[in-house]
């Protein structure tokens, strides 16, 4: 039950609403307005008058949650069905987690602030594997059985969707229902399926025979796995006859016929992307083969410009944010993209609203652009080029020259930028100490580049910063590297080490700054990356010795997750180190994600002889994306 000591407050229609936390918690917990709900534009229902309650969470804390576009599209989706009220719900921060255990308040939505558990779907989008345990942290203490198998009748269907659903098989046992794809195409069919089932009263399990039918639902309970005595996957099967042996994923063929949420909800306080979010296309042509986003959500489909100029003005009157965002996995390749940025710098310069626009190829245009959209001043550019060599950005199909790299930053200090951001990857297959010392040596020919270019009377006393960054490469599911070996932890602070030594030989090293990122969490995120339904126990195991937000450093405890391993008999070298053979039975080989398996085998193999392969709008690769009939695959080359 909620605690009975509840005060209340105003919602912005008007009614008095009730508050799950009282005036004594809300003032011992930090950011108070995480919890309170209300906030401009959200959407309140009459219970009543409504058959199915959604409960839509993001396992994380509430700022990094309102930033994730996807919630509030199905959001605004779910909440213009007239039988469906949807509500959020995100992981409350270390200060409330422990005050609700210690008074009983069970996790509520902000919205109405009822319990979770009074809801008919929890959905929970899963975007990060380092956010794992915080789903069952959001279980916990909604106090819904962590297991899918021991939950009742009077429980909410908990059903998973996001990236992390391309192998769902380390959360196989927490979910009911995991929906692969893109939101807007299956959702009406399922709410209306569990409003047959509930009205003849069929019960929970029947419900999920049932759903497990529909195209892009799996139903981990229907379907079963044995394994090698080598610990590889002998067979993957569905248990019950017309339960399907291949799950294809979800999506959107036509972007200007789905909706898109032109009234999101406004946050009170400043949240990791306070500002408003404009979807320009979604896909990428580039086919980066490290990049799990650009295989799954193939083909490139995009909205059409008058389209987007209508929401835009939509977005900044609903909003009132000063700051418009384009949306996309490489804004540059957006085909409308002069015509749009012109009149967004037409419009919003009239209302003084900031325009920004990540995912850009630094390129001559681009920096025009950004000149008009940005205080040169106060701003970075960034690349993004992933490795140091040419060899190696081969290797990973970056398509992106040291030529161009160069040509890019000439022009940028040119045009008056100081500050450049690099990101790279250490790890990434066929690397060697020649391709990490070119992390070095091209973060010193850009250094270069600004004295070669801009007078020394010119600088005015500023010196130029190149900021290198590296993460540390993962082999993701869907990619051409789904089948590489990824580096032992020690490897890892190895070829940091080497990074950084390689910066400090360089000329102009002051100019230089070099980040790393940890490699603990790297090696355990490829675990579970990678991992198969054995690792549901570790899981389980982890978050009941007390771990979870463990994609924050500062709450990561990795003596945990191995020891907790050990316990169960696995080893985080068969989910990482190993490399795995090309006819290997992979835990995720049941979803259809659009990319054949031999489309991969392909590019894995021109990876390995150096080779390139052209983008999408160049040359199609026969990939497999044209199967959907729809973007760029109808397009001519």
């Amino acid at each position: 039950m909620i605690s009975t000591d509840r005060n209340s407050a105003e919602h912005s229609c008007g009614c008095e609403r009730k508050l799950a936390l009282n005036d004594d918690i809300l003032m011992r917990i930090e950011k108070p307005e995480r919890y309170i709900g209300g906030e401009y534009n959200s959407v309140v229902k009459n219970p009543a008058g409504v058959a199915v309650r959604f409960a839509f969470c993001f396992p994380d804390v509430y700022e990094i949650g309102m930033s994730h576009l996807g919630l509030q599209i199905l959001y605004d989706m779910f909440n213009s069905m007239e039988d469906v009220w949807c509500e959020r719900v995100f992981s409350p921060w270390v200060d409330l987690d422990a005050l609700m255990r210690k008074e009983h308040i069970p996790l509520f939505a902000l919205e109405s602030q009822d319990p979770v558990s009074d809801f008919d779907f929890l959905g929970i989008t899963i975007q990060y594997e380092m956010c794992y345990t915080n789903i069952l942290q959001i279980l916990d203490l909604a106090r819904i059985p962590l297991l899918a198998a021991e939950r009742g009748e009077d429980c909410p269907i908990v059903i998973g969707g996001g990236p992390c659903t391309y192998n769902p098989e380390p959360l196989a046992d927490f979910f009911d229902i995991f929906y692969l794809g893109e939101g807007e195409t299956r959702y009406r069919e399922l709410i209306s399926l569990y409003e047959e089932c509930k009205g003849q009263n069929l019960g929970r399990v029947e419900f999920l025979r049932r759903a497990a039918k529909l195209p892009g639902l799996y139903v981990p309970r229907f379907y079963d796995v044995t394994y090698k005595k080598d610990g590889t996957i002998e067979r993957f099967f569905p248990l019950e006859e017309g339960i399907p042996a291949v799950v294809r994923k979800e999506l959107v063929t036509d972007m200007d016929r789905i909706s898109y949420p032109t009234r999101p909800v406004v946050p009170f306080m400043k949240v990791t992307q306070d500002r408003a979010v404009l979807e320009i296309q979604r896909g990428c042509i580039r086919g980066c083969r490290f990049c799990q986003a650009g295989q799954i959500y193939r083909p490139v489909r995009e909205r059409d410009p008058e389209t987007l100029k209508a929401y835009a003005m939509e977005l900044l009157k609903n909003t009132g944010h000063e700051e418009l965002s384009l949306s996309s996995l490489s804004s540059s390749d957006y085909s409308g993209l002069p015509e749009l940025v012109d009149f967004l710098i037409r419009e919003c310069g009239k209302q003084h609203v900031n325009i920004s626009l990540p995912s850009l190829r630094i390129d001559a245009f681009s920096l025009d652009v950004m000149s008009k959209v940005q205080d040169v001043k106060k701003s970075s550019l960034t690349f993004a080029p992933e490795a140091g060599s040419q060899r190696l950005r081969n290797v990973i199909n970056k398509g992106l020259t040291e030529e161009a790299i160069l040509k890019g930053a000439t022009l940028a200090f040119e045009g008056g930028w100081t500050r450049v951001k690099l990101y790279f990857m250490l790890g990434l297959p066929t690397e060697t100490e020649e391709d990490i010392r070119g992390i070095a040596e091209l973060s010193n020919k850009i250094a270069a580049a600004y004295f070669d270019t801009v007078p020394k009377e010119k600088r005015g006393g500023n010196r130029v910063q190149i900021v290198a960054s590296t993460s540390f490469f993962v082999p993701k599911p869907f990619t051409p590297f789904q089948w590489a070996s990824q580096c032992t932890k020690e490897d890892f602070l190895d070829k940091a080490y080497q990074t950084r030594k390689a910066i400090s030989e360089q000329l102009n090293q002051k100019s230089i700054k070099y980040n790393w990122h940890e490699a603990d969490a790297s090696v355990m995120e490829g675990v579970l990356a990678r991992g198969d339904r054995r690792l549901g126990r570790v899981i389980r195991l982890v978050y009941e010795k007390g771990s979870f937000y463990d994609a924050w450093g500062e709450y990561y405890d990795n003596e945990r997750w191995l020891e907790t391993l050990a316990e169960c008999g696995l080893s985080p070298d068969f989910y990482t180190h190993r490399k795995r053979p090309l006819d290997e039975i992979l835990p995720w080989d049941f979803i259809d994600c659009g990319v054949t398996k031999e489309y991969l085998k392909r590019e894995w193999e021109r990876a390995l002889r150096e080779e390139i392969s052209e983008n999408c709008k160049e040359k199609c690769q026969g990939c497999g994306a044209a199967g959907f009939g729809c973007g760029i695959c109808l397009t001519e080359r």
